[in-house]
């Protein structure tokens, strides 16, 4: 199968949901925040909720570009270690207690999803036939695997009891399969918010799989001989009947990005490729690309991104400075009450923060750019 050239689309679109994440990670006050730029509460889908499942998605598609998915497949495991060591390391900073480190988590997620994406990928690609060919039978087998992990959640959260949770009660929150395999299997080394369940847990990873096989799918058609307006044409009709598919099954098994539901893979993986296909038509086909560099630079070092992000969010809210009274206040509360709170309503003080994050990484970022420096797995 021969490799397409770059998207610039892509890396554009992940360097704008690179962007939502450190946005929607950072407000200067929880209690100040825009409704679209937290996650639902249970059941539902914010704009927020659209991010995870976009980098997943993303991912499949990349896996498609990328040469060393069809190299050595020992580059594939080291990959995913590196990223799922990241994950821990970021998780255990700046405590480093090893007795209550959450062991799941996005990094993670994303390093399982790829892990098993790559490798279906490999295991799926046919070994005769022309390249459009070899792509259209890969691309349904990649589609059918996603329906089937779908299906198959659906059959477990919905049809398996668990014991000691009476029955209608099976998909309420730390209730469900997902909730009790994880406590059974981590233990202490869940999600500190939650306790005994996590959003990232090992049963919720087969549907997140899913999504990057629906990345994959979409790669491969981008990967085609078709012309890019038959691309993005028939890229945003898929991503239409995956939302509507999605919300058809939302009347059973809700929408859910805590538990990742079947409904919430397909919904959010056709959103994604609504996205996708909008950013190829501006960008890859009509070449209206000047727009897009800002989020090319923050794309093509998402994981530098993703990394700096998570260590200065840490870093100013674990660190303390001592003021004039003797009393002592974290660098994030004493910057964001001295210097933003004071510019505007709460809220948009909040937002404010959030957007100073974005702004000192994309000045890091480009500077990386600039000197041609980028983390790579």
């Amino acid at each position: 199968m021969s490799k397409p050239a770059r998207l610039t689309s892509l890396d554009a679109f992940r360097g704008l949901t690179m962007a939502g994440m450190v946005i929607v990670n950072n407000p200067g006050d929880w209690n100040n925040v825009y409704a679209p730029l937290l996650h639902a509460e249970w059941n539902g889908c914010t704009p927020t909720d659209l991010i995870f499942p976009f980098f997943l998605f993303i991912v499949g598609v990349s896996i498609t570009l990328s040469r060393g998915t069809m190299a050595n497949p020992w580059k594939i495991v080291k990959r995913a270690v590196v990223i799922f060591g990241l994950g821990l390391i970021l998780a255990l900073y700046p405590r480093w207690d090893f007795s209550v480190v959450r062991i799941p988590g996005v990094l993670q997620r994303i390093a399982l999803c790829y892990l098993a994406a790559a490798f279906l990928f490999r295991w799926t690609a046919p070994a005769h036939g022309s390249d459009d060919a070899r792509r259209w039978s890969q691309g349904r087998t990649l589609l059918i695997v996603a329906a089937a992990l779908t299906l198959a959640y659906w059959a477990l959260m919905v049809l398996v009891p668990v014991p000691g949770v009476a029955a209608g009660q099976h998909l309420t929150p730390g209730n469900d399969l997902g909730a009790y395999i994880d406590r059974h299997v981590f233990g202490a080394h869940l999600y500190s918010q939650t306790k005994t369940w996590d959003p990232e847990g090992l049963l919720s990873t087969l549907p997140s799989i899913a999504t990057t096989l629906l990345g994959g799918a979409a790669g491969l058609w981008l990967g085609s001989r078709a012309t890019g307006r038959r691309k993005a044409a028939w890229l945003l009709g898929a991503g239409v009947a995956a939302m509507a598919l999605g919300l058809v099954w939302d009347l059973a098994f809700p929408i859910n990005k805590k538990i990742w539901t079947s409904s919430y893979v397909w919904f959010t993986g056709g959103a994604a490729a609504v996205f996708l296909a909008m950013c190829f038509a501006l960008i890859d086909v009509r070449g209206w690309k000047a727009w897009s560099r800002p989020f090319v630079i923050l794309g093509v070092n998402a994981i530098a991104l993703y990394t700096l992000s998570g260590l200065l969010s840490k870093f100013l809210s674990s660190h303390r400075i001592v003021l004039a009274d003797g009393s002592a206040l974290a660098w994030s509360r004493y910057l964001y009450t001295t210097y933003f709170a004071p510019l505007a309503s709460p809220i948009n003080a909040s937002l404010l923060w959030a957007a100073a994050h974005l702004a000192i990484l994309f000045v890091v970022l480009w500077v990386m750019d600039k000197r041609g420096i980028y983390l790579k797995a």
